[in-house]
């Protein structure tokens, strides 16, 4: 589903106050009591980086593959906030 930018931007202009969440109920103790954590699956797949962006990665954090997903997936939430 698509949205125009208008109707984006109405929708982020709507205070948190003026959000009505009576149609959701709370999360209670049983609730987080029975919750658990879900990571979603990485998919394996070969990406070509350049030798200096592996090793300043891999230099700065033993999880470097990780911490690339986590940039590319920020600039991904980024690029859709805009559409």
């Amino acid at each position: 589903m698509t949205m125009s930018k208008q109707r984006l931007d109405e929708i982020r202009a709507i205070k948190d106050e003026d959000i009505d969440y009576s149609d959701i109920p709370e999360l209670d103790d049983d609730w987080f009591k029975n919750a658990k954590v879900v990571i979603p699956q990485a998919k394996p797949v070969a990406v070509k980086l350049d030798n200096d962006v592996v090793k300043w990665y891999q230099s700065h954090d033993r999880n470097y593959q990780a911490k690339i997903n986590a940039i590319l997936r920020a600039y991904m939430n980024k690029q859709k906030a805009h559409v």
